[in-house]
């Protein structure tokens, strides 16, 4: 089982874009179909030994650091890695915007298996989003961390969105950077989409030419992902390794993320729910630290319109929170579900060349093994 610590609401960055204003958006109606809870203080004062006990029910339990920025309250990271410091199989997993790297201390950095970094691709994307030299502060972090012999996965963790940024659209220039222009900083990388989430924030004709011009993307991306296979190299692009692995195993998926059923979230009082997004409304707690087993939390799952859509067993329903709260218009909700399904179609249309990569031993089935629930939602 995967748990996301929410460590701190507060951030040190003042990102264009960021998921607390969801809820701060005091027109989208949420207040109708949701019960909210409020009480929960702004930094995390769970008890060690509430969370230990809990834990330790799991034996193979994975622990993601997460905020806000998580980094912002270290001292209570510090102390919930001291204190469960002896559970066995125990492996932590962090979302940071990357700032704080240099002043967490190596003996805890380098305890953490994976490490998914907020940037937006090069200097100019990442600057105009996330404020002035965020870019340089992070490439620094990432290589001070190396020399103090982290030797964990770094996933370069991506926004895209239709209505802020330079160079918006070309992902593949992007990608390109992260991988090749940063000194090896990265070794795989997500993108998700930021797509509003807000009625008020819908412009159909905006929305439908990002659209456009991000399915043209996504087709180059793949394009270039297939030829750079064909010299043996395959780019772990979370987007693409997922939908790869049920196309090519014939494996249907539940919702990527985990969220609701195998990927939970411990809020900063205790109280469990089914993902970070859903972190003070009620109706998606499913109990505590305190005296709940993480083996028989209760399980939510996707509803309609996804339970009746023939790309379920691949798409996974997307997202619970938006399938959930249904704050999009339907005509937005049918243009997403369009780069869903441009993206699945584009993956089969390749799939017969990397069978065929496989069968000639220039790449192997090993080059698509990824590790699922830990952050990146696999469906942008």
């Amino acid at each position: 089982m995967y748990f996301h610590i929410i460590l701190t609401e507060k951030c040190n960055s003042k990102c264009k874009y960021c998921y607390e204003k969801s809820l701060q958006e005091f027109d989208n109606k949420l207040g109708e179909k949701f019960k909210f809870d409020f009480s929960a203080p702004s930094k995390s004062e769970i008890k060690i030994e509430n969370l230990k006990k809990f834990i330790r029910k799991d034996p193979y339990a994975k622990i993601i650091f997460y905020g806000g920025e998580p980094l912002v309250n270290q001292k209570k990271l510090i102390e919930i890695m001291d204190g469960l410091n002896k559970l066995e199989n125990l492996e932590y997993f962090i979302q940071t915007n990357g700032k704080l790297l240099n002043e967490l201390p190596e003996k805890y950095v380098n305890q953490f298996k994976k490490i998914l970094v907020s940037i937006n691709g090069t200097e100019k994307r990442t600057d105009f989003n996330r404020g002035q030299k965020t870019y340089d502060t992070i490439l620094k972090n990432l290589k001070l961390i190396k020399k103090n012999n982290f030797n964990g996965e770094i996933i370069a963790r991506m926004t895209i969105s239709p209505s802020i940024s330079p160079e918006s659209y070309d992902l593949l220039k992007q990608i390109k950077h992260l991988f090749f222009e940063t000194n090896n900083s990265f070794d795989s990388i997500h993108w998700q989409l930021d797509m509003g989430f807000y009625k008020s924030d819908f412009d159909e004709e905006k929305i439908s030419k990002f659209v456009y011009d991000y399915n043209k993307e996504i087709t180059r991306l793949l394009n270039y992902w297939l030829e750079k296979m064909k010299s043996g190299i395959v780019l772990k692009l979370y987007p693409f390794m997922g939908i790869f692995e049920s196309l090519y195993y014939n494996k249907p998926s539940k919702l990527r993320c985990g969220s609701g059923y195998i990927n939970y979230t411990i809020t900063t009082n205790g109280k469990i729910t089914c993902c970070p997004i859903m972190n003070s409304i009620k109706d998606f707690y499913v109990g505590n630290i305190r005296d709940s087993n993480p083996n028989t939390l209760k399980k939510i799952f996707v509803s309609e319109p996804c339970i009746s859509c023939k790309y379920l067993d691949i798409c996974g329903g997307r997202c619970l929170y938006s399938n959930k709260a249904k704050l999009w218009p339907p005509e937005e909700q049918d243009l997403i579900c369009k780069t869903v399904i441009h993206l699945i179609e584009e993956i089969k249309r390749i799939l017969p060349k990397i069978k065929e990569l496989i069968k000639q031993d220039i790449i192997s089935e090993e080059h698509f093994f990824y590790e699922k629930y830990f952050g990146p939602e696999i469906i942008p």
